[in-house]
């Protein structure tokens, strides 16, 4: 049975996930100046990342539900949020060269 402090706990876990997804993918589009490199970038280093702050969060901080089997855990901790989060950078957010910057710091 799942408690509902398991529930908002492994909503926490997604929603965070997800936020650091958005931003490690807005991150490799500003930076990277190739159409692809963004996206490989993306798909190899954010999974690896989420699975630390997954670790650290359910771990250190006993946050999460059981979810009965480890791949639900990857589906909803890590496969879910990943694609919430660059679908959120990809269709929501301006592309980079769309945003207009000032001339100056001043």
């Amino acid at each position: 049975m799942v408690s509902v402090a398991g529930i908002i706990g492994l909503l926490v876990i997604v929603l965070v996930n997800s936020a650091v997804t958005a931003l490690m993918t807005r991150f490799f589009r500003v930076r990277l100046h190739t159409r692809w490199g963004s996206i490989v970038y993306s798909l190899l280093l954010c999974p690896v990342v989420m699975v630390v702050i997954l670790l650290v969060l359910s771990g250190v901080f006993r946050l999460g539900a059981d979810l009965g089997s480890q791949t639900a855990v990857i589906l909803m901790t890590v496969v879910i949020p990943l694609a919430i989060g660059i679908t959120f950078d990809y269709f929501w957010m301006p592309a980079p060269d769309e945003v207009e910057l000032p001339a100056s710091m001043d």
